[in-house]
């Protein structure tokens, strides 16, 4: 069975070799045993059950939570050549009947459900009909109540072992710490079940977590080293979501925003178009992500506190899903924490819960503060020991600095309490260091022994303490109190005198922070990058054409490989990983032509009008002005506007999308394209009556909407 196993893994999936438990999950799934299966995003979980499947007689039913992971499944099944269907609420009561024929006849291999759909009595009763030989659970997390992704569906799918006694099932997830595992095995009945834990450490995510100071500048200077990169932003509130939207797209920088109270419609159209296009930027809140599998996410950036290291976790491994260097950048300040803890305290739940909700922020906060290895400290949350640091964080690649707090942390708790643990950090700031303004006199607070015996240290520095003792639990931020501060028991025994305190040191806001060491925004080199985009070119013509996101023709990783091994002939591109047979027939040789055409030694040639106007496209569909694209490509307006006639001539373009132009004004000018009988009259017979109110490239756009409207009749 282990040498099928390997020659279908080459020939169909084109890799040569199984990465950590993936031999030994599929050996005893086909041995017809369960299984549970912890593996981080991007560890090449799908392949546990994908290929069993093809490998066993007969079908296999994939428990899926959303559609669009279905369908991207699906659609890169069906590029391998493997026969795969999705059942789901998207499909037209035809096309559902059409899909339970082929099932009937034995033609699909993995077939896609929904928990809903899955338990439902029909479904179970067709189901007993066909040869089943595995039941695939993919986000099995979800049956868990303790989980941030809790499904009630998955509840009910613990039948499946009474209904299907002899057919063998398969548990997958990404996140599932001790408590959630158990609670996987008791509800989905797996008692039987292999337990295979694959390690939580994503190698090639760099780690970077920095104090807030004005955030949304130092967005701007992460971006600004990943040009036509793709990531996720994430934000806590919808409104935060669509400011920094609006925010990107204004500095030229394509971005969607995606938050729960979008249309569905503009949700999935959103999502869809980071599926689809390359370089866009999708700012969201934890409404988008379970499910995103698209591969080449170069960074995920959090603008604000994630509520728990399992969500900071999952969230973070949307990056760099195809094993090439990734970013996970944060900035967080005081106002997270109390943004946070008023959500928890409104949220419904026990106390029991709120307990757990809040030890879980805790442990988010003290990996903001932490001076250790990041990656050390997160996987020990999740019951992993890392002996040595990991020398890919920002802790190890910065010098952190320590400094002795104690006094100073003496000091703000006393002024804490005598003020009457009711005032922020601003306030308490402004009495330590001893501002006698309208408030402090009005509040007769410049009397108290606090006042003035915190000039040592300024604005920022004070603010950075508060955060630093809100982490370590030693103060805590009164939600019903406005997000006064109010001391912990826990600080008693500083108060006293009898523990030290040490601190990290922030840098100040004057000090411009260090850059990002990771290899996520030097992936491809300066005398690579012609090449890299050439090949990214035809892989997105190619996507186009098959209606599937360009990952799935070939991930990023793929095409590294393809620019730094210069395969010669189809033998040579074979050995490329993810090259297998269907998509060596299918694609070799084109790919092969782009990497042959290019010789070292010729000189840089100017990108070609199709790569531009692609480009152009993705901008003008994230709703960027005409002036805006020409400042982001670097080319002139006058540009801007022929490519935008040419993108809409060919039907790549609408003028909606190109234009946002007063309805009267739009129709004056279509008027005096249609005056004449018979072809379309030139733009510069009718550009006198609207120059130089109108730019002319909008009347070269108009005629063009007009030629492709009506035909070609001019």
């Amino acid at each position: 069975m282990h040498n099928q196993a390997l020659q279908t893994l080459k020939s169909v999936f084109g890799y040569d070799a199984f990465r950590g438990h993936q031999s030994a999950i599929i050996e005893r799934i086909c041995n017809g045993d369960d299984a549970l299966v912890l593996m981080p995003t991007g560890g090449g979980k799908s392949l546990c059950y994908q290929l069993p499947a093809l490998l066993l007689d007969g079908l296999t039913v994939v428990v899926s939570p959303l559609i669009a992971l279905m369908q991207d499944q699906v659609a890169s099944l069906e590029e391998l050549g493997v026969s795969a269907a999705a059942l789901n609420s998207s499909l037209s009561h035809d096309e559902q009947r059409e899909i339970a024929d082929r099932l009937r006849r034995g033609d699909i291999k993995l077939l896609y459900l929904a928990p809903e759909r899955l338990v439902q009595p029909r479904m179970l009763a067709f189901l007993q009909h066909l040869p089943i030989r595995l039941f695939a659970i993919d986000e099995a997390h979800c049956v868990s109540q303790w989980g941030h992704d809790f499904r009630p569906e998955y509840l009910q799918l613990g039948q499946l072992a009474e209904l299907f006694p002899n057919v063998p099932r398969i548990a997958l997830t990404a996140t599932a710490d001790k408590r959630t595992r158990e609670e996987i095995i008791q509800r989905l009945h797996l008692q039987q079940a292999e337990c295979f834990l694959s390690s939580f450490d994503r190698p090639n995510i760099f780690y970077r977590i920095t104090p807030k100071n004005n955030p949304r500048k130092q967005l701007l200077d992460f971006l600004a080293q990943r040009k036509g990169d793709a990531g996720i932003v994430y934000c806590l509130s919808r409104k935060s979501v669509e400011s920094t939207a609006d925010f990107l797209s204004s500095k030229g920088i394509p971005a969607l925003p995606y938050h729960a109270g979008l249309d569905n419609d503009i949700r999935a159209r959103h999502q869809q178009r980071f599926l689809n296009e390359e370089g866009l930027i999708m700012v969201a809140t934890i409404a988008f992500g379970m499910g995103i599998d698209k591969s080449n996410v170069r960074f995920v950036a959090h603008l604000d506190l994630p509520k728990s290291l399992e969500a900071y976790y999952q969230e973070t491994g949307r990056a760099g899903r195809d094993g090439l260097p990734a970013d996970a950048w944060m900035v967080y300040g005081l106002q997270d924490v109390l943004m946070l803890k008023q959500m928890l305290s409104n949220s419904e739940g026990d106390e029991r819960h709120k307990r757990v909700e809040q030890h879980k922020l805790e442990a988010m906060l003290a990996l903001c503060e932490e001076t250790r290895c990041r990656r050390q400290a997160l996987l020990a949350y999740f019951d992993e020991e890392m002996p040595q640091p990991c020398g890919h964080c920002d802790n190890c690649i910065d010098t952190i600095e320590t400094w002795d707090a104690t006094n100073a942390a003496r000091q703000a708790l006393s002024a804490i309490h005598r003020t009457g643990q009711r005032y922020g950090v601003g306030y308490l700031s402004d009495v330590l260091q001893g501002r006698e303004n309208d408030r402090v006199r009005a509040l007769g607070h410049q009397h108290l022994s606090v006042f003035g015996i915190g000039k040592a240290l300024n604005d920022h520095q004070w603010r950075s303490l508060f955060r630093q003792l809100v982490a370590r639990n030693l103060i805590d931020v009164d939600v019903e109190g406005f997000g006064g501060l109010r001391l912990s028991d826990t600080c008693r025994p500083l108060l006293r005198g009898e523990t030290t305190l040490l601190l990290r040191r922030d840098l100040t806001p004057q000090t411009k922070a260090p850059r990002s060491a990771s290899q996520a925004s030097q992936l491809v080199r300066s005398d690579e990058r012609q090449m890299w985009e050439a090949l990214r070119t035809l892989r997105r013509q190619l996507a186009e054409e098959h209606s599937v996101p360009p990952y799935v023709i070939f991930p990023d990783s793929t095409l590294l490989e393809m620019l730094r091994e210069q395969p010669e002939d189809l033998d040579d591109m074979a050995q490329i990983s993810g090259v297998g047979a269907r998509k060596l027939e299918r694609y070799g040789a084109a790919f092969l032509r782009v990497l042959n055409q290019e010789q070292p030694s010729k000189p840089a040639a100017a990108p070609n009008s199709q790569d531009l106007r692609h480009e152009l496209v993705t901008l003008a569909r994230s709703g960027m002005t005409p002036e805006q694209i020409s400042q982001q490509m670097q080319c002139s307006l006058k540009n801007v506007y022929s490519l935008m006639a040419q993108a809409i001539s060919g039907g790549m373009l609408s003028l909606e999308d190109a234009l946002d132009l007063p309805e009267d004004t739009l129709g004056s000018i279509q008027d005096a394209f249609l005056e004449g009988d018979g072809e379309l009259p030139s733009v510069a017979s009718i550009a006198e009556q609207f120059t130089p109110q109108i730019e002319e490239g909008i009347l070269y756009c108009v005629r063009a909407a007009l030629q492709a409207e009506f035909g070609d009749i001019s």
